[in-house]
């Protein structure tokens, strides 16, 4: 869905920048990037940024010499700021912005996001072709991001807003919790355990591991944490078995 978004650096002053932009535009999905009277580019200098996987994104790029070449055939311009203050009201973040975005999208049309230079940004004149504008809210001991930085974060809430079905990250493989007879077998072994190890007295071990129990009871123990905690006192068992003190109490 963001096969018609165009990213726009105007007037970038590093090379580097470029190409970190271009990485950023393909980890989102955006294959379109313009790049408005760029200072002194180098592309030697972007590409290292870029990253091999990115490079096509970069050497395609569009080297134009106005704002109005760089959004020509868009239907939508969106530009970026830093300050707030002034005529500069209504301002957008990133989430409300993507919103905007999508909907453009969706409808069929063609949506330029602009980013001024890495010093000063867009002049009033500059965003006065922009249907709206959008700022990144950021903490007041540093309000200046890098230029590739403000590109990934407006791109990331693009890019979550066309997702038709949200992104869920995939998580371990479910596991069945534990029967009450996997339970009674745990406590036994934990039991027989602590009993090797003298963490627990022989007189009435029973009443000394109910504090065990309720632990356990917090806890909806899954099949594989069953698995692991039997290991364990298989192993912790076998170990004083192989090097702790004989049962008559002489040395090994």
């Amino acid at each position: 869905m963001l096969d018609n978004l165009v990213v726009v650096l105007f007037r970038p002053k590093y090379p580097e920048n470029i190409g970190s932009a271009a990485r950023a535009c393909l980890n989102m999905g955006v294959s379109e990037l313009v790049v408005v009277d760029p200072y002194n580019f180098d592309m030697d200098k972007a590409l290292p940024l870029a990253t091999a996987h990115a490079r096509h994104i970069l050497e395609s790029a569009r080297i134009v010499d106005t704002l109005a070449q760089a959004v020509d055939g868009c239907t939508a311009i969106f530009g970026t700021t830093a300050r707030t203050g002034g005529w500069r009201k209504g301002i957008m973040n990133p989430d409300t912005l993507a919103n905007v975005v999508d909907e453009r999208l969706r409808e069929g049309g063609k949506v330029a996001v602009v980013f001024g230079p890495e010093d000063k940004g867009l002049t009033n004149e500059e965003t006065s072709i922009c249907s709206g504008l959008m700022t990144i809210p950021t903490s007041r001991d540093g309000t200046s991001l890098n230029l590739a930085q403000a590109v990934l974060v407006v791109l990331y809430e693009c890019f979550k807003r066309s997702l038709d079905h949200p992104f869920v990250p995939g998580g371990p493989p479910e596991e069945r919790p534990t029967t009450v007879r996997e339970q009674e077998a745990l406590f036994s072994n934990l039991q027989d355990t602590l009993l090797a190890i003298d963490f627990l007295k022989n007189d009435n071990p029973d009443y000394w591991m109910l504090p065990v129990r309720r632990f356990f009871s917090k806890v909806n123990l899954k099949r594989n944490e069953f698995n692991l905690l039997m290991g364990v006192c298989r192993q912790v068992r076998w170990f004083v078995e192989k090097y702790g003190p004989k049962k008559d109490g002489g040395a090994e």
